[in-house]
């Protein structure tokens, strides 16, 4: 009597412990979480064509998922730095960009390289060392990432 205690308790565990609940029973199992949608994108090139592009890539991301449901980062080095500046021709796209919850993340090096200094800068956007090791970073977060 005492084995046939011992396999219903192993089978009872088995199959969702003690109250006899099914494991395979959806009502059990916790929902899955969907993952939030994190989107990076690179601007490297000197060419207000391919920025105003990105305006328009993230303006439809946003439109089709709703601003709250994306995160959205831009980021930006290399000749593409330009973009960023405060006196660029679409710093008033990367304002309202921003105003959206759009991050714009400028790389410290190559505001190093170019003699550039945060006073430069659109106000309010990131700063990272390396634009290429956070673009690694994120991808490694599994962000999705894009180059226009």
């Amino acid at each position: 009597m005492k084995g046939t205690l011992a396999v219903c308790a192993l089978l009872a565990a088995c199959l969702g412990g003690a109250n006899g609940a099914n494991a395979a029973d959806p009502a059990t199992k916790p929902a899955p979480t969907a993952a939030r949608n994190r989107l990076v994108l690179q601007v490297s090139d000197d060419d207000v064509k391919k920025w105003n592009t990105v305006f328009n890539n993230v303006r439809n991301v946003q439109a089709d998922l709703g601003p709250a449901n994306v995160d959205i980062e831009i980021v930006v080095y290399g000749p593409g730095i330009g973009l960023l500046k405060a006196d660029s021709l679409v710093a008033n796209r990367v304002e309202d960009a921003m105003d959206t919850g759009i991050r714009f993340v400028a790389c410290g090096n190559t505001m190093t390289a170019q003699n550039l200094t945060k006073d430069d800068m659109i106000d309010k956007i990131d700063y990272a060392q390396a634009g290429i090791v956070r673009l690694m970073q994120r991808q490694q977060q599994g962000w999705v990432y894009i180059r226009p």
